[in-house]
C-alpha cells in the first residue's frame, strides 16, 4: 500500500467513526422494534401537533397508538396533497413544524401526477444517517476489496427542474444532497454533480463515462440497473471518441450540453495520454471496451437495486461487469429510505426503524374496509404486506402502495424485501395477476429455459375464442428456444398465482404468446412514456406488466410465436 493509500484509508476510518458508533447503536436498537418505534411516533406527533395538519387531526389529544389510528386514517397522497400545496406557497405550519424546506422531492415518472415530497432537515438528518449506515457496512464487508477512499461512478438526477411560487426548488434528491456535499466527500465521486442537469440521455451518459475513465473507480452506483447497462453499452459505442477526448483534456464538441454546464465541465478536464494509450491497447486486444476492461472485478462492487422488475437487467449485468459483488441500495424512494441491505445479492434490508415509524396491512386484506394493521414488531417471516410510513415530514400512514415480503429478521427488526408496485395488476378472467408474479414467473422461466430478455412486459390480450397474455418483447431476443421458455412461463405464471392456473386448466385463459417487436422499440416507449410523465431516468422502471387489454394495438407487433393450437392442460 502506497504511502498516499495508507493516509487516505485512516482519513476514512476517523472520518466515519461517529457513524461506526451509530451503526453499531442501530444494531443494538434491533433487538427492541417495538419500544423503538412507539417512542419515534411519539416524538413525530409531539413535534408536529402545532401544524395544520397536526391541529386538523388531534395530535394534542392521540396518546396510544390506538388513539392515533383511530384519529389518522390510511391515505395516499392525495390526503395530504392540499397541505403540501399550502407548503409549495410559502405556508410550511400547513404541514411542517420546520422553519425551512430545501427541496422537494419529485417522485419517479412512472405515473402521470408526480408528487412532490418536502426535504427538510428532518429528511436530510434521516436519509444522510440511513446511507452513512448502509455505507459503513458495506465497506466493513469487503475489506479485501480495498474500495475504501476510492472513487465512485453514480449519477444523479436534476436538483431543480422548476420552483414553486414560494421559491422552493423542485428535483431530483440525489442530485441535490450530491450538490451539497462538503468539498472532500465530493471529491470521491468521479462524475460531477452537474451531470444530472443534461437533459439527453446520451450526453449524460458520455459526460459520466469521460470523467471515470481517468478514475481508479470501486463503485458502480445506481438506483436502476438499467442505467448501469446503457452506461456500458455507451462506453463501448463510444470508446473512440471517449479514449480520445481522455488523451487530449477535452469534451467532444458534438453532444447535446448547455454552454453553462460544457463550461463547468471543461474546466475541470485534464489530458491524460498515459491512461488513454493503456485503454486503447485493452480495446485493441479485446475488440471492446466494458467496464470490467477498464476497472478490475476483483476490486470493484455494484451498488443497485435488485428486487421489483430489475432482474432482466441484472442478467445483463455480469456480460458488461464481470461478476463483482452486488449489494442492493435498499428500499429508497423519494418520500424515504425504508431499508437498509446488510448483505450482498439480495434485496432483503433490515427496517431502517429510526427514520420512520412503520404499519403494515396483510396483501390479503389490502381491499377490506377494515384491514388489520400491524406494527413492525408483529410481522411474519414470509408473509407479504404493504407498508404504511409516518415520518418528520408530513407523511402520515402513508399509502405507498408498496408491496413488501418479510424474508428473516435482524435481532427482532423485520428484514423486507420490495416486491413490486401493489397497483400494477391485470386481471382478464379474474386471476388478478401481479407484477411481482410476473417478475418471479420471468425469473424462475429463464433459471430453466435460457432465453435473452433486454427489457419486456406481459399484458393481456382479448380474443373472443381465448383471451390470453402475450409477452411484448424485441425481435433480437427470439431465437429457436422462445417457444420453450414461453410454455415454461406459462407454468411458472401457474405455480405464481392459483387463479391463473385455475383459469388455464378450465381453457378460460390461452396459454402465453410472444408478440414480436422491431429492436429498438422499446427504448424509444421508455423514452417517451419517461418524456409524458417526468421524472429522470434514473428513477425510472420500466413496466415489466401492463394491465391496459388496448396495449397490443398501439405496439408495432412484427408477429406472435407459440399458443396458438395448445389444449387445455393442467398446469406442473
Amino acid at each position: 500500500m502506497s504511502l498516499k493509500r495508507f493516509l487516505l484509508v485512516r482519513l476514512g476510518r476517523l472520518l466515519t467513526y461517529p457513524v461506526r458508533r451509530k451503526l453499531r447503536q442501530f444494531e443494538v436498537a434491533c433487538q427492541n422494534p417495538e419500544a423503538v418505534q412507539t417512542a419515534l411516533l411519539f416524538h413525530i406527533l409531539r413535534k408536529q401537533a402545532a401544524t395544520g395538519f397536526g391541529r386538523d387531526h388531534r395530535f394534542d389529544a392521540i396518546h396510544t397508538v390506538a388513539d392515533y389510528r383511530a384519529n389518522v386514517a390510511v391515505a395516499p397522497y392525495e390526503r395530504v396533497a392540499p397541505y403540501i400545496e399550502r407548503v409549495q406557497n410559502g405556508e410550511l405550519n400547513a404541514l411542517l413544524a420546520d422553519r425551512r424546506v430545501h427541496l422537494f422531492a419529485l417522485t419517479s415518472g412512472t405515473t402521470a401526477s408526480r408528487k412532490l415530497i418536502p426535504v427538510t432537515d428532518d429528511y436530510l438528518a434521516a436519509y444522510r444517517r440511513g446511507w452513512n449506515m448502509w455505507g459503513v457496512r458495506m465497506y466493513r464487508d469487503h475489506r479485501g476489496r480495498r474500495i475504501a477512499m476510492r472513487p465512485i461512478v453514480q449519477l444523479g438526477g436534476d436538483p431543480e427542474e422548476f420552483r414553486t411560487a414560494a421559491g422552493i426548488p423542485c428535483g431530483n434528491l440525489s442530485g441535490y444532497t450530491a450538490m451539497v456535499q462538503r468539498r472532500l466527500i465530493r471529491r470521491m465521486y468521479a462524475v460531477p454533480y452537474q451531470t444530472g442537469k443534461i437533459k439527453d440521455a446520451t450526453a449524460r451518459y458520455y459526460v459520466a463515462l469521460r470523467f471515470a475513465l481517468g478514475r481508479d473507480v470501486s463503485q458502480h452506483v445506481a438506483a436502476n440497473p438499467s442505467t448501469l447497462v446503457q452506461l456500458a453499452r455507451t462506453l463501448d459505442a463510444e470508446k473512440d471518441h471517449l479514449l480520445r477526448d481522455l488523451q487530449n483534456g477535452t469534451l467532444r464538441s458534438d453532444i447535446d450540453l448547455s454552454p453553462e454546464i460544457r463550461a463547468e465541465l471543461t474546466a475541470r478536464l485534464k489530458p491524460d495520454p498515459e491512461r488513454a494509450r493503456a485503454l486503447t491497447v485493452t480495446a485493441a486486444k479485446l475488440g471492446r471496451l466494458y467496464p470490467m476492461d477498464v476497472w478490475p472485478t476483483e476490486s470493484t462492487i455494484i451498488n443497485t437495486w435488485t428486487g421489483g422488475s430489475m432482474g432482466p437487467y441484472l442478467r445483463q449485468l455480469p456480460r458488461y461487469y464481470g461478476e463483482p459483488p452486488v449489494r442492493d441500495l435498499g428500499l429508497l424512494a423519494s418520500e424515504g429510505r425504508m431499508t437498509i441491505p446488510f448483505a450482498n445479492h439480495t434485496a432483503s434490508g433490515v427496517l431502517d426503524i429510526w427514520s420512520h415509524y412503520f404499519e403494515f396491512i396483510p396483501e390479503a386484506e389490502i381491499d377490506s374496509p377494515q384491514p388489520t394493521v400491524l406494527g413492525a414488531h408483529e410481522l411474519l417471516e414470509g408473509r407479504s404486506y404493504y407498508i404504511l410510513p409516518t415520518t418528520l415530514y408530513g407523511l402520515y400512514r402513508y399509502h405507498i402502495s408498496d408491496l413488501v415480503r418479510v424474508t428473516g429478521f435482524y435481532g427482532r427488526t423485520p428484514e423486507v424485501e420490495f416486491l413490486g408496485k401493489g397497483h400494477r395488476f391485470a386481471n382478464l378472467t379474474g386471476e388478478k395477476l401481479s407484477e411481482y408474479h410476473v417478475t418471479r414467473a420471468v425469473d424462475a422461466a429463464a433459471k430453466r429455459v435460457a432465453q435473452p430478455l433486454t427489457a419486456y412486459s406481459l399484458a393481456p390480450v382479448w380474443d373472443d375464442v381465448r383471451p390470453y397474455y402475450a409477452l411484448f418483447v424485441e425481435e433480437p431476443d427470439a431465437g429457436a428456444g422462445l417457444p420453450a421458455f414461453l410454455a415454461e412461463l406459462d407454468r411458472m405464471l401457474s405455480a405464481e398465482n392459483t387463479e391463473y392456473a385455475s383459469k388455464r386448466e378450465g381453457s378460460r385463459l390461452g396459454a402465453v404468446r410472444a408478440a414480436l417487436l422491431p429492436a429498438g422499440t422499446w427504448a424509444a416507449w421508455d423514452r417517451e412514456r419517461l418524456s409524458k410523465t417526468g421524472g429522470s431516468p434514473e428513477q425510472y422502471k420500466h413496466p415489466c406488466l401492463i394491465g391496459d387489454l388496448s396495449f397490443r394495438a398501439t405496439m408495432p407487433v412484427l408477429r406472435e410465436v407459440g399458443g396458438f393450437h395448445e389444449n387445455a392442460r393442467t398446469p406442473r
